[in-house]
């Protein structure tokens, strides 16, 4: 059986956005394109407005993952 679905290599770089650093440093870069004219401002307010979508995830999985050692350390110290 053929098909005509071809797959492509993603011609882009990964971009690693494993911390708030490195999600920062990625808002940074997209402004800077912007405001040089590398890249339309319209996707530039997309890429920065999906990057804070990320960003928030990560707070909100950094926040939980302290709660439940806290938790954990507090439930450890009263046993």
């Amino acid at each position: 059986m053929h098909t005509d679905t071809e797959i492509l290599e993603d011609p882009l770089p990964r971009i690693n956005l494993s911390t708030s650093d490195d999600i920062r440093r990625e808002m940074a870069k997209v402004y800077r394109e912007t405001r040089f004219n590398k890249i339309l401002p319209n996707n530039g307010s997309k890429l920065v407005y999906m990057l804070t979508n990320i960003l928030k995830a990560y707070e909100v999985t950094e926040i939980e993952k302290r709660l439940v050692d806290l938790e954990k350390a507090h439930l450890k110290r009263d046993a």
